[in-house]
């Protein structure tokens, strides 16, 4: 078989797949139809996760599986965006850290509005203005973002799906590296590179700003003053920068866990997460007791972080993740247990525990 008939054949192929995926997307507005009927959400993470899950499964060829949830991911955009105008709020502008998760999780089909802060990512959802969130939650070298559980905490949105991201910062500028005297980014970032930022960038000053394109602006809008940003190569590409080096945090495994935030939390898909706020009676022993509920149901508790109730000086309100949806019998009894020992209980929401 020479050139030209492989080729033929790759054409067979390609029109063969175009039929399939309009066949398909004519399948996706009979659901869309039905769902707007019925009332529904248009967007079904559990089903997404089943699904990927599934395809995966399938995969005997040639492509490896990121390959074939990436080609997925793209398809199922594009049925989104035939099902409904979804608007995608996140924190911008674009091209940070948290655009790209949102692009990970919803494709690049969607709407997607950038927000300023954390805050006006919640503002948005809560008042439909946009379907969904996207926030940053934990990182693995930094820990918590206390910012985002903060606001869960007088917010009515749920948690739905999560999204894991490997962090990859490096050092740009529009100035050789021996002329850089600033650096600009974010104060999570800063955290990640901070072995790093003492090795090579011991007395240059650190400005912390919204975000790492924020950071990639200030770099080019003042390259005259020797300044430079710390952030992903998608900045540097938008402003013009030029990569000086790559991969600096200061841990090779560098990843963020971003959450999507809706009205409304998923069915049970048999590998969920669910996240929880509550706050603890002040007497001696309510930690432990309210604790005991999860030993005793046997349920897995993958988080706990406290953080102070802003309500009453000295009062704590503790994010937990649990392993387990809520709907299943032992971790409701657990949550149950939990609500005897505390001032208040709040589910946050049940969602598939992966990161794809």
């Amino acid at each position: 078989m020479n050139l030209d008939d492989i080729r033929n054949q790759i054409d067979e192929v390609d029109h063969n797949l175009l039929d399939l995926l309009s066949r398909r997307a004519d399948l996706v507005h009979e659901v869309g139809v039905i769902k707007k009927r019925d009332g529904l959400q248009i967007y079904a993470p559990e089903r997404e996760d089943a699904l990927l899950r599934k395809l995966v499964e399938m995969n005997k060829g040639r492509l490896p599986d990121r390959s074939i949830r990436a080609i997925y991911r793209e398809i199922m955009s594009a049925a989104l965006a035939l099902e409904d105008d979804l608007k995608i709020a996140y924190l911008g502008p674009e091209g940070t850290w948290t655009h790209q998760a949102a692009i990970k999780k919803f494709g690049h089909s969607v709407n997607y509005t950038p927000q300023p802060n954390f805050a006006d990512v919640f503002d948005q959802v809560a008042r439909r203005r946009a379907d969904y969130g996207v926030v940053p939650i934990e990182n693995s070298t930094e820990g918590a973002v206390s910012n985002t559980l903060d606001l869960f905490v007088d917010s009515p949105l749920h948690i739905c799906a999560q999204v894991l991201l490997r962090i990859e910062n490096g050092l740009m500028a529009a100035v050789p590296r021996e002329k850089i005297r600033t650096l600009y980014s974010h104060a999570q970032v800063f955290g990640q590179c901070r072995a790093w930022i003492h090795r090579n960038f011991p007395g240059v000053d650190l400005v912390e700003v919204s975000s790492t394109t924020k950071a990639a602006q200030f770099a080019r809008d003042h390259a005259a003053d020797g300044a430079a940003a710390l952030g992903g190569p998608l900045a540097a590409e938008l402003y013009g920068l030029t990569m000086w080096e790559e991969s600096i945090q200061d841990r090779a495994t560098n990843t963020t866990r971003f959450l999507v935030i809706g009205e409304k939390t998923c069915p049970p898909t048999g590998n969920d997460r669910t996240s929880i706020l509550f706050a603890i009676h002040d007497r001696p022993g309510s930690l432990v007791n309210a604790l005991r509920a999860f030993d005793q149901f046997q349920i897995n508790m993958s988080k706990i972080e406290s953080r102070p109730s802003k309500r009453k000086d000295w009062e704590y309100i503790f994010y937990v993740d649990l392993a387990g949806h809520c709907a299943d019998p032992m971790v409701g009894e657990a949550l149950e247990a939990l609500g005897q020992h505390c001032s208040f209980v709040k589910m946050l929401g049940s969602y598939p525990d992966s990161g794809e």
